[in-house]
């Protein structure tokens, strides 16, 4: 190969690699009930939304899709769940709630809607990251069903570090006895 062939393919490779790049967002699709949606603190509140802000202050270009929705159970997440996670979403967010006890769905029944929701977004090759944890009393409201903005922010904070390995590659951090810990009876 010629001097003058060399610097042509030197030159292209440095162009190409200070050009800006073109890597699409992250997109993720944040399924659940009225927490998820932002029950009386709004969407723009809700943790889906802070924890859009925390990624892009930690340098993760991420489009987080709301789709909570109040009232739901697991067995209406498991219905609409093909229809609201579109074709390009890498990572779905599962927050199941507690509505399936306050509409006397069986345990047995929820732990299976669950695994079916994580079953068919593995299908489609969608990392999932399922929040279960029990939440504190400090963060609800006074009608001990639905979340502060505090109670948001802890979840955000929470589901992070998770969302961030994924984006890297990474396995999720194992959960840890901090602020989703059962509350002291």
């Amino acid at each position: 190969m010629s001097r003058f062939a060399t610097a042509i393919l030197t030159a292209t490779a440095l162009l190409l690699a200070a050009a800006p790049s073109s890597a699409k967002p992250l997109r993720i699709v944040a399924i659940g009930a009225s927490n998820t949606q932002g029950f009386y603190i709004g969407n723009d509140a809700a943790y889906p939304a802070q924890l859009q802000k925390l990624l892009q202050q930690n340098g993760i270009d991420a489009e987080i899709i709301n789709a909570g929705v109040a009232f739901d159970t697991t067995a209406a997440m498991l219905r609409r769940i093909d229809g609201d996670v579109p074709k390009g979403t890498d990572i779905v967010i599962l927050q199941p709630g507690a509505n399936d006890r306050r509409f006397f769905t069986s345990k047995l029944q929820r732990t299976a809607n669950i695994a079916e929701m994580e079953r068919r977004l593995r299908a489609r090759g969608i990392q999932v990251v399922i929040y279960d944890e029990e939440i504190p009393l400090r963060y609800y409201t006074l009608d001990f069903i639905h979340l502060t903005q505090e109670g948001h922010t802890m979840i955000a904070a929470a589901l992070l570090p998770r969302i961030m390995a994924l984006a890297r590659g990474q396995p999720q951090p194992m959960e840890t006895e901090d602020e989703t810990s059962p509350p002291a009876r």
